[in-house]
């Protein structure tokens, strides 16, 4: 018998279709990641000479090709053969959107400039530096030490527990309780 007498069955035609679809949209799938590929670094430059910035060009570039891609895989494109128009077409286009997203954001915050009323800025209150001082003295020494490293050496934690001979996590524990202290002696009666 010849191949041409035998007729598949019903479920190997299936896969022998979806075996060729699936090397289709491989096909597909791999010609638009070669033209993402060469086109790349075309949308960067065409990115840097309007924007001036690598971090955006960077940003547009992503931005383009993702769009390119999604009007390819819809089949949206009308011209395939035109893709170079379609590519910087749409390089325009998100350059105009965020050019006009600017202008809103600014009128945005313009707007709210002027319906906003003007803040009220009080000074901070002023801390007695003798009862700070004071408060600070009646507080153990190892956490008047660690307070000390802290905030008036600005050292880290783990400096100060190298320093003082225990882990950085111990030294937070004693800041944190450390504060507590100072906080409440400074905010409670007089000494």
């Amino acid at each position: 018998m010849e191949d041409a007498d035998v007729a598949l069955p019903a479920d190997a035609a299936a896969e022998v279709a979806a075996a060729q679809q699936h090397r289709g949209r491989r096909a597909r799938r791999d010609a638009a990641a070669r033209q993402c590929r060469a086109f790349a670094p075309r949308v960067r430059r065409y990115g840097l000479r309007h924007l001036r910035d690598g971090h955006a060009a960077g940003d547009l570039m992503q931005i383009v090709l993702l769009r390119v891609l999604e009007q390819l895989r819809a089949g949206k494109v009308r011209e395939p053969q035109r893709i170079v128009s379609f590519v910087f077409g749409t390089c325009r286009m998100v350059l105009h959107e965020w050019q006009r997203g600017e202008l809103q954001h600014e009128r945005a915050l313009e707007l709210a400039a002027e319906l906003l009323p003007p803040a009220d800025i009080a000074p901070a209150p002023r801390l007695d530096e003798r009862r700070v001082a004071d408060c600070l003295g009646r507080l153990a020494e190892r956490e008047r030490s660690v307070i000390v490293l802290s905030f008036f050496e600005e050292r880290t934690a783990e400096e100060v527990g190298v320093l003082l001979g225990t882990t950085a996590g111990n030294v937070r524990v004693i800041r944190h309780r450390g504060l507590a202290r100072l906080r409440g002696c400074v905010e409670g009666a007089p000494p």
